[in-house]
């Protein structure tokens, strides 16, 4: 995206933004962090003449009362980043980092991880999705595209036609949060797929570079639009209620994927400690604790991981028995 500073800041933090990025940091939620706080510096700066610049981080911080701690904590980290840099510039070390509040970390939201009948519940219900007849089709392929590949919900709105390839089942996401990498899937998604590729013809054009997913402006998928109408999806399944930050969100399919595909090991009885890099490599987590953010230990899993360890006892015990 293209970054505008215009605050008395700005050039600092078009430096830092630039610095950041020359280390390898793609810094993109952070980028979003900045020109919020820009936007408030330039209307703190009018109301206050004498302003100083940790006294407006602790005034933005604070201008939002109702965000999450974990929100403004993530955001604090941003801003305490950026002062190191600021002291680091030659004649700028006499800056003056604010008296950092103690805010909660870490995120305990808890994942819904949807079951296969939800997942085809919420299949049925998009099919009555009949405003325009395309919808149907749209969101069908995005719930199954979602929960079989694990695709994050931002990478699969952003897929556009050249990186799909039906014919050889294979995705191509680009880099985002982690590293760009290649997503095969199974034939019975192709054929959902090519549905969907079929009747997306009568709307929108086919170039390489259009995106694959494409809504009433036949040119873009908006994340508003697609995670409003998969909430209301959620509703109608009796998944979420009308109001509140419980049930499952658009991510959760990403969840859902990495929990029964776990599950599905444990079943087949193979070496889980040699598959989870194929897992973290598959979703595009650079190392595997990235991919143990996803692995929700659901009843259905504790039982398969019990069930497997009273075999591995009882077989170790059979054998302690034969030799004595």
């Amino acid at each position: 995206m293209t970054t505008s500073f215009q605050s008395p800041a700005s050039a600092a933090l078009h430096g830092f933004l630039q610095f950041k990025r020359s280390l390898g940091y793609g810094y993109i939620r952070a980028e979003f962090t900045l020109l919020e706080f820009d936007r408030f510096l330039l209307e703190y700066v009018r109301k206050h003449r004498d302003w100083h610049l940790d006294q407006a981080m602790i005034g933005w911080l604070g201008s939002k009362p109702g965000r999450k701690a974990v929100s403004v904590s993530m955001d604090a980290a941003v801003l305490r980043q950026f002062c190191i840099y600021l002291r680091r510039l030659p004649g700028r070390a006499h800056i003056r980092e604010p008296l950092w509040p103690r805010l909660q970390t870490e995120s305990s939201f808890v994942p819904y991880v949807l079951t296969e009948g939800d997942i085809r519940r919420l299949l049925d219900l998009s099919a009555q999705l009949d405003r325009p007849c395309f919808r149907a089709c749209l969101y069908r392929t995005l719930i199954l595209l979602l929960y079989c590949t694990g695709l994050r919900f931002g990478e699969a709105l952003r897929l556009r036609l050249r990186d799909v390839d039906t014919h050889a089942g294979i995705l191509f996401v680009e880099p985002f949060k982690g590293r760009a990498r290649w997503v095969p899937f199974a034939r019975s998604l192709s054929r959902e797929m090519e549905r969907y590729l079929a009747a997306r013809k009568s709307i929108a054009s086919a170039q390489p570079g259009d995106r694959f997913f494409v809504g009433a402006n036949s040119r873009t998928l908006p994340v508003s639009t697609a995670a409003c109408t998969l909430r209301g999806l959620f509703e109608k399944a009796g998944l979420k209620p009308a109001q509140g930050r419980v049930g499952p969100r658009p991510y959760d399919f990403r969840h859902a994927f990495a929990v029964h595909r776990l599950s599905r090991w444990y079943r087949q009885g193979v070496d889980l400690h040699a598959r989870l890099p194929w897992l973290s490599a598959y979703m595009g987590h650079i190392d595997i604790l990235g991919t143990e953010t996803y692995l929700t230990a659901t009843p259905e899993l504790l039982e398969l991981a019990g069930s497997r360890l009273r075999r591995r006892y009882l077989r170790e015990d059979a054998e302690r028995s034969g030799q004595r």
